[in-house]
């Protein structure tokens, strides 16, 4: 059994593996965040490459005397990344969560964290919070479960808080319109999640839980919508079936 008491403890994702006579939509809750390092693990191709490679970003973009933010910081991943590889002077870290769940078991991690660069955790739901002289914002799979009419606002306001040459890492469950290759991308991933010990159940139940509120979207959306907020420079870094990251300089 996992020290509860220690900050980085987690348990096995077994959320899904019974049959819930109704599945409720998903939420960051305790009982996510007790598990969410398994979950996350599990059920997202590439997340160990797309968190070290924040801390790759980090070491090069981040400026002296600025903000790097980590919007939807959940249990602080990019946040570490990017604390142990900043070497510019006086920056600061600033995670932002609406989970109140979350941000309490973050602010553990990261008291037990022996980095150096100033972090500061905020609750509160991205959107409301401002963006200031940033030279780096980190939407890790989070942008996918605000409304997609709040996307573009958000994204704009994060590209007006960027300094000239600022970055932003955007992560994303993405679709596909051609609808053989969405196909084959889902079933891709389900076999993933089978590899890593997921059963049907787990799968069925969990996607049912998210469906209507993860609402992904097409990379060419993705594209056209970090253009119109006012990047110049956008595109993929990474892909592995149907999640993708992307780097937006302003």
């Amino acid at each position: 059994m996992p020290n509860r008491d220690h900050p980085s403890a987690t348990s096995p994702d077994t959320i899904y593996a019974n049959p819930l006579a109704e599945v409720s939509r998903f939420t960051f809750d305790e009982r996510v965040v007790d598990v969410f390092p398994d979950m996350i693990k599990r059920s997202v191709p590439g997340y160990a490459t797309i968190i070290n490679m924040i801390g790759n970003l980090a070491e090069r973009y981040a400026q002296a005397n600025s903000n790097c933010y980590d919007l939807g910081c959940s249990l602080g991943a990019a946040t570490l990344a990017m604390r142990h590889r900043i070497q510019a002077a006086n920056c600061k870290i600033i995670g932002v969560d609406n989970s109140a769940a979350m941000i309490a078991r973050c602010q553990q991690v990261i008291a037990a964290d022996s980095g150096e660069v100033p972090v500061e955790l905020v609750e509160a739901a991205i959107q409301q919070v401002a963006i200031n002289n940033a030279s780096m914002a980190v939407l890790n799979f989070t942008l996918q479960f605000i409304s997609v009419e709040e996307r573009l606002p958000t994204l704009s306001a994060i590209c007006d808080g960027l300094n000239p040459g600022g970055v932003l890492i955007l992560s994303e469950k993405v679709a596909f319109d051609d609808e053989p290759h969405q196909q084959l991308m889902t079933e891709l991933h389900h076999n993933f999640k089978r590899a890593n010990g997921y059963s049907d159940l787990e799968i069925a139940q969990k996607r049912a839980a998210i469906e209507n509120y993860l609402i992904p979207e097409t990379l060419d959306a993705h594209r056209q919508r970090l253009r119109q907020a006012g990047f110049s420079s956008v595109d993929v870094w990474f892909q592995c079936f149907n999640f993708a990251s992307l780097i937006a300089i302003k």
